[in-house]
């Protein structure tokens, strides 16, 4: 085990879990293998990497992640109506249905939020965005990368 402290150049090795104000667990690798990331690699919010800088091996924590440094606020110009012919008609829609459609440089996943007989309405902002993020997190490893 090292001692070194978690900053801008480390490879960290941890397990942590995600839940929501309202308790619900959102992820967790507490009962699997833990995850490793690079700091600046993309993999995690920037907001919980800094949240992680002086932890070091061994440490555990409560991290809570106000949605502008997560998934920012719910943003209402997300919200889209699609016309229902867009839709294949073997496709049954219903609210809370996540649908995936192509943006012309990949896949943008939406959830349906209303279903009207012309249209539908389409929520293409973050599942998460809003929400504040609370994390519980354990420091297994913490190596230096230059």
């Amino acid at each position: 085990m090292s001692n070194n402290v978690i900053g801008e150049h480390s490879r960290v090795t941890l397990h942590f879990s995600l839940k929501l104000d309202d308790g619900s667990e959102v992820d967790s690798t507490f009962k699997g293998d833990p995850a490793t990331f690079s700091v600046g690699d993309g993999s995690l919010l920037p907001g919980f990497e800094k949240a992680l800088f002086g932890l070091q091996a061994g440490d555990e924590a409560e991290i809570e992640i106000p949605p502008e440094a997560g998934f920012g606020q719910r943003n209402p110009s997300n919200l889209q109506k699609v016309r229902r012919d867009h839709f294949s008609p073997d496709l049954e829609l219903e609210p809370g249905l996540v649908v995936s459609f192509d943006n012309g440089s990949g896949e943008l996943p939406g959830v349906i939020r209303e279903v009207g007989d012309d249209e539908v309405t389409v929520d293409f902002n973050h599942p998460l965005a809003g929400q504040t993020l609370n994390f519980h997190v354990k420091i297994i490893e913490v190596a230096s990368v230059n």
